[in-house]
């Protein structure tokens, strides 16, 4: 009995812990991701490096490099906590980490899951400046 309720509690804090590794933000598929930034209020930001945006982006993403140790204080700069942020990556993973970041700095987020990668699978458009 005591071992049953051992698991059951370890089951709760797992999923719990699971549930909320990215409150704050959500992440869509393309379609969703499409239609959000649509919206011409709505943020649109590569979180790639400098090399991966000027080999294709969407149309009028601005290059903000997460990777980068002022990431956090270039988006303070750049962006409005008064307009939600689309955010993408190449597979998704920095993004998120990004989302993660810009959400506990006050701004609404949405993230690209799959990434550009998905983005670019669905033939979907990317620029090149």
């Amino acid at each position: 009995m005591l071992l049953t309720l051992l698991f059951a509690a370890i089951a709760a804090i797992a999923w719990a812990l699971m549930k909320n590794h990215h409150t704050g933000f959500k992440s869509v598929g393309t379609a969703e991701f499409a239609e959000v930034i649509k919206d011409t209020t709505v943020q649109l930001v590569d979180v790639r490096t400098p090399m991966e945006y000027a080999e294709g982006h969407l149309h009028g993403a601005i290059l903000i490099d997460v990777k980068d140790s002022t990431f956090l204080p270039k988006a303070k700069a750049t962006l409005s906590q008064d307009h939600p942020v689309a955010v993408y990556c190449r597979s998704g993973r920095r993004s998120a980490t990004a989302a993660s970041q810009l959400v506990k700095a006050g701004f609404e987020v949405f993230n690209l899951k799959g990434g550009i990668l998905a983005w670019q699978a669905e033939e979907r458009e990317v620029v090149k400046d």
